[in-house]
């Protein structure tokens, strides 16, 4: 044949001819071919003008801070995925941008840890083009090498980050649209602040961490005119030169004399007045306590509640000041020499061991301080109540987790701190009049603006021009918490929307700011349900971190089994809100699944040839084979009970609930009983076998291609794209019940799977082949409720004959 002969043959040669099954199952061959053809074919696009409802997912940006994912993000982000999927087939709409966090404090860190640098060594300017550069690699790299391998069905021309100018219009407008309502205000208060960092934090970005320290018992004299001394206990006598006050509770009998009297605090000799308050705990200590400013919470309470004077002793890098001898040090050091001074002079008279809980800066665990800067904030505490409310509009999944969101709001002291004191960020649309010392906004048509390039569009009130620019940025939160509005790209008419997948541990960030401003700024709930991630555990049951190189890397797995729909499967495995060990065995169980899902369907493909489907009604009425109905009423029973769980969003379950009919129901048993009537059966008998199995393995594969997307997607362009014409199985229908449960046949099916089992135990026992030829005898009202399965029974069972017995056992006599 000539060559161009041979062309024209090729071309004749329908496309899923062209992808007969392989010998072989070459999962890295076939995922990579169809991660092209959906990015060519534009598969997953979302419609701008469809009629379909759509779904919408408030996807996590991902930090771009490093260029690959340990196991346990990589089935976060996987697991809503399979939503995403499953909701597409389900005839929705779906809004699924990806998206990428490379505003704040973790694209810095990143960018100093890279680099050696940090913002008291570069410009401004310089830092932040880094921060850019270094963002826009690890986006790339995370957009090819770890969400594209994954087959996860973005739309990536909805793609957004939270430092671009659009995301920078949003938090900005959001800024002045709070400043105007009366919900954002500046002022100059005692702050949480982070002296590694050096900027403040808001109350969600402390961590508590326990740690061993002492308790130290100082001696401090009462006024020069008595020689009574009282007794103190501390942890921190590095802030003695801080102290303003110190207090007795009233209740207390040792120490009502005290009240109104003055002690003298030793090494910096200033006298403070002895007050009573009723929070004092009589137990802690001597049950005396020195007020400083500031070393914790209950110092900055009481210096409000009682008008104290402020000692600011702390520099913002975390030295001492205006502390004599201790100037110059660090707070580690001072609290040393401080308790050396205090041997000196014999006012150290004991120490204890203490376990304490202290705050920490999330991001690098340095023990948090207490500053007072001039900070901006949004009113938080007066809307408690609101808030909780808020919290009941939306589904929680699981339902538990909206407690932990309760618990928080609660719990709150701290109306939210919303800037920061760095050099990369999203900067605070606000000026400062060099006269008045008003402030200006800027308007929202000049947004995005950082007003350290860019002016005001109009004077101050009092007429000047002459402006100083805010130089700080938003807390990184003051843009995470408007992703809704910013992947939906709408603020003005802003609509819920459909689901918030994340983790329990930002709870009380992530979606307690999102459910925050949403209310202040729409008075709408940010999304209808809230899906909390499963957390993935070591092998040993403790949480996987990088720090503590306990991580399993995504990338090392793939390497050594060549498929991410083996990764998938396991991620199939979880359920959100659930703890999950990672176990390797659940991969090797993927791998013989998705090997026993190729080698069904080359059976199934091979017994179909010249079959063609020609459904114009319900798959049941296509048959009337008893055992046919049977495993198609059962298959329906199996879709309900995949959508209820997927209705929870319980993927682990769904899974379970496809898998287990897979497995036991077609291929150990449908399979095997359909063989006769597909190789000897008559043509009717034949054609009624082949249809039902037709329409069970298609629907099968639907249920599985949110899970395991590429195989499912090469099984069906290789038979069935023929037929059903749509050009990928995941734009096709999901499966819906077609019957109703007729108890008569699932009697009947029940009890035949019962014998058959029998019979293959009984054969196994004996060690004889499956097709060895036995007298069946079974119950008269057995043999009644399987009359029109005995065919069938009798077939795959082989027996000789099925006799009717006079009692009620099952006999099996093997030939």
């Amino acid at each position: 044949m000539s060559k161009m002969l041979k062309e024209k043959e090729q071309k004749k040669e329908k496309p899923n001819q062209q992808s007969q099954p392989q010998n072989e199952l070459d999962l890295e061959a076939i995922e990579k071919k169809w991660q092209l053809y959906w990015e060519k074919e534009n598969i997953y696009a979302f419609e701008h003008k469809s009629k379909k409802p759509t779904f919408s997912i408030d996807v996590p940006p991902v930090y771009a801070s490093a260029g690959h994912l340990h196991i346990g993000h990589a089935l976060h982000y996987t697991q809503f995925e399979i939503i995403a999927r499953l909701k597409r087939m389900q005839g929705h709409n779906i809004y699924f941008a990806p998206c990428f966090d490379d505003n704040g404090l973790p694209t810095e860190k990143y960018v100093e840890e890279k680099f050696h640098i940090n913002k008291n060594t570069t410009t401004k300017a310089a830092f932040r083009k880094l921060c850019l550069e270094e963002a826009k690699k690890v986006e790339q790299e995370y957009s090819d090498r770890v969400f594209k391998k994954l087959g996860h069905s973005y739309d990536w021309s909805l793609l957004y980050t939270t430092i671009s100018p659009e995301a920078q219009v949003i938090s900005q407008s959001s800024f002045i649209d709070l400043y105007n309502k009366g919900e954002c205000y500046q002022a100059e208060e005692p702050t949480i602040w982070c002296t590694k960092h050096q900027t403040a934090l808001a109350q969600a970005e402390v961590e508590d961490a326990q740690r061993t320290t002492t308790l130290n018992y100082i001696e401090f004299d009462l006024d020069s005119k008595s020689k009574e001394k009282i007794l103190i206990a501390t942890t921190r006598p590095e802030f003695l030169s801080a102290c303003v006050g110190i207090f007795v509770n009233p209740e207390d009998k040792r120490y009502k004399k005290l009240i109104g009297k003055e002690a003298i605090v030793p090494i910096f000799n200033q006298k403070v007045k002895i007050m009573a308050d009723e929070k004092v705990d009589q137990s802690f200590g001597t049950g005396i306590v020195m007020i400083c400013t500031f070393g914790d919470t209950t110092d900055i309470e009481w210096w409000k509640k009682h008008k104290l004077d402020l000692r600011s002793i702390v520099t913002k890098e975390g030295k001492l000041v205006n502390s004599g001898v201790l100037n110059g040090l660090s707070l580690n050091e001072a609290k040393k020499k401080a308790i050396e001074i205090l041997k000196e002079q014999g006012r150290l008279k004991k120490q204890e061991s203490l376990n304490q809980t202290l705050g920490t800066c999330w991001r690098c665990s340095t023990p948090v301080e207490f500053l007072v800067t001039k900070q901006w904030f949004i009113k938080t505490l007066k809307h408690k109540k609101e808030l909780i409310e808020q919290g009941k509009k939306i589904a929680w999944y699981p339902e538990f987790y909206r407690t932990r969101y309760d618990d928080w709001v609660n719990n709150l002291q701290w109306d939210w701190c919303i800037s920061r004191q760095r050099f990369y960020g999203v900067p605070i649309p606000a000026w400062y009049c060099k006269k008045c010392g008003k402030i200006t906004l800027a308007d929202k048509k000049q947004l995005p603006v950082d007003p350290e390039k860019d002016k005001p569009k109009t004077k101050c009130k009092c007429g000047s021009s002459d402006f100083e620019p805010e130089k700080d940025v938003f807390d990184t939160w003051m843009t995470s918490s408007m992703t809704p509005q910013i992947a939906s790209r709408t603020y003005d008419g802003f609509k819920p929307l459909s689901l918030r997948p994340q983790s329990h541990d930002i709870i009380r960030t992530w979606a307690f700011y999102t459910i925050l401003k949403s209310h202040l700024l729409f008075k709408k709930i940010p999304w209808n349900d809230i899906a909390i991630g499963t957390f993935v555990l070591d092998p040993q049951g403790k949480g996987m971190h990088k720090s503590k190189g306990n991580a399993v890397w995504f990338d090392e797995l793939y390497d050594k089994y060549q498929s991410v729909d083996i990764i998938r499967y396991w991620v199939g495995t979880a359920t959100f809100g659930e703890d999950l060990p990672f176990q390797e065995k659940e991969l090797v169980a993927g791998k013989k699944f998705l090997t026993k899902l190729w080698n069904a369907s080359k059976f199934l493909f091979m017994n179909l040839e010249g079959f063609k489907p020609k459904f114009q009604s319900k798959i049941s009425s296509h048959t009337n084979n008893q055992i046919d109905q049977y495993f198609i009423e059962k298959f329906d029973e199996t879709i309900r009970e995949v959508n209820l769980a997927y209705e929870k969003y319980a993927i682990g379950e769904a899974k379970r609930k496809a898998e287990q009919y897979f497995w036991h129901d077609f291929c150990d048993n449908y399979l095997e009983i359909v063989k006769k009537r597909i190789y000897q059966g008559t043509e009717r008998e034949k054609e009624q076998a082949q249809a039902t199995l037709y329409t069970l393995m298609l629907k099968q594969l639907k249920l599985f291609a949110p899970i395991i997307p590429h195989l499912t997607e090469e099984l069906y362009q290789m038979y069935f794209k023929e037929f059903e014409k749509t050009k990928s199985i995941h734009l096709t229908d999901w499966p819906k019940p077609e019957t109703k449960m007729d108890n008569k046949i699932m009697k009947a099916g029940d009890k035949f799977i019962e014998i058959l089992s029998q019979v293959r135990q009984e054969k196994s026992k004996a060690q004889k082949s499956m097709k060895s030829e036995i007298i069946l005898t079974i119950p008269k009202e057995d043999k009644a409720i399987l009359k029109d399965m005995l065919t069938d029974l009798q077939e795959v069972t082989h027996a000789k004959e099925i006799k009717q017995g006079k009692d009620k056992e099952i006999k099996i006599e093997i030939l």
